[in-house]
């Protein structure tokens, strides 16, 4: 056996399961208290449902490597302080799968590709680049992983009517922040990606897997666009692009499926 083996590694039979995870917290009494649990957000900014809570009340229910919140307007559950790329992301959100989730979505910053796209911006990702080492143990290799196309146009659809600019298009998922060489910027940047960032494919692999749906979000932050990192002096717009989204994201998770 070659390594890694990639290839076949998807066809065969896992020893541990998310089932089994979930089956032991439960004797354990550690599950998080859900009210509901059918819309997950996975919010890569980590103080963003506190400082929202004003606007949109959440609880503390419970943790599982992630503190875990419910909107109390509509049940969302909203996970946060969980690190970050696609191997925590995968363990949650099959957990959370197992337990009876059925729509999910990433909201985070990432790097921009675009010269057009500036910081602040708002990208809808319908696919992923699969550069990661995650969803490669799951499904045959293959270069892109599709979102779901409708809960990606709700999204964009919910941006839109908070009167915040967006566009829907593709991601680069990558596992190593300080690996992005100038020839895969020239060549993704050729093909029309928009940003690169370290959870996309593996959420959208669960959704594949499991079947459920699976979109994700990403705020422009710093650009790679023009060949060299370039960050903004201020954080202002992309603090309210992620507020906005925050907002969006749980509206349309909490719409009855």
């Amino acid at each position: 056996m070659s390594f890694p083996n990639y290839h076949e590694k998807h066809t065969s039979e896992s020893l541990l399961k998310a089932e089994d995870i979930v089956e032991y917290r439960k004797h354990l009494g550690r599950l998080p208290k859900f009210q509901k649990l059918d819309g997950v957000l996975f919010c890569l900014e980590r103080g963003l449902p506190r400082r929202m809570r004003w606007r949109i009340p959440v609880r503390r229910v419970g943790g599982m490597n992630a503190d875990v919140d419910e909107v109390k307007k509509n049940g969302v559950t909203v996970l946060t302080n969980f690190g970050g790329g696609c191997p925590i992301v995968v363990e949650l959100a099959e957990e959370l799968a197992v337990m009876g989730a059925h729509r999910m979505v990433t909201m985070t910053w990432g790097g921009i590709l675009q010269p057009e796209i500036k910081a602040g911006d708002i990208v809808v990702c319908n696919r992923a680049i699969r550069d990661d080492g995650t969803s490669h143990h799951y499904l045959p290799h293959a270069k892109y992983i599709e979102a779901d196309a409708q809960l990606a146009e709700q999204l964009a659809g919910a941006i839109l009517a908070r009167g915040a600019p967006c566009t829907i298009g593709a991601t680069w998922t990558t596992d190593a922040p300080y690996r992005e060489t100038l020839e895969e910027i020239k060549a993704y940047q050729a093909e029309g990606v928009k940003t690169v960032e370290m959870e996309s494919a593996g959420l959208f692999t669960v959704g594949r897997v499991r079947g459920i749906a699976t979109a994700s979000v990403v705020i422009g932050m710093d650009s790679l666009a023009e060949y060299k990192w370039r960050v903004p002096e201020r954080l202002d717009d992309i603090m309210r692009s992620l507020e906005t989204v925050y907002a969006a994201c749980i509206d349309v998770l909490g719409q009855p499926r």
